[in-house]
């Protein structure tokens, strides 16, 4: 949790509300097949269904900053490198534009091609 100070009390915002802003950015982004999970049983990674995908998503919290980590699942053909950026870009841009919480970094993590 992120706790602001305002000039009439403090403001505090959830997990949940990161994790919700994050995966939305991120999957709407062209190439982006959805998040992904890696199970502890077999090691395979899980393409994550939408009401689930807070389990790719994972956030460091400072005192007025997060770090958001993400594990992603993409399409094949796409150019990773320019995709990646893209959704760093627009995950910093939502996550910043909603709460006003700084995020210090943004780090995407491609666990697996989709290749239907």
């Amino acid at each position: 949790m992120v706790k602001l100070k305002t000039s009439r009390g403090v403001i505090t915002i959830s997990s949940d509300v990161f994790t919700t802003l994050v995966g939305d950015a991120a999957t709407s982004c062209f190439g982006v097949k959805g998040m992904a999970m890696r199970s502890v049983s077999d090691g395979l990674v899980h393409l994550l269904k939408p009401e689930a995908m807070g389990k790719g998503v994972h956030i460091g919290y400072g005192e007025d900053y997060v770090i958001i980590e993400l594990h992603i699942i993409v399409d094949q053909g796409v150019n990773i490198p320019v995709l990646c950026g893209s959704i760093m870009s627009e995950v910093k841009y939502k996550v910043t534009d909603a709460t006003g919480v700084d995020v210090r970094s943004v780090d995407v993590f491609v666990d697996s091609i989709s290749l239907d």
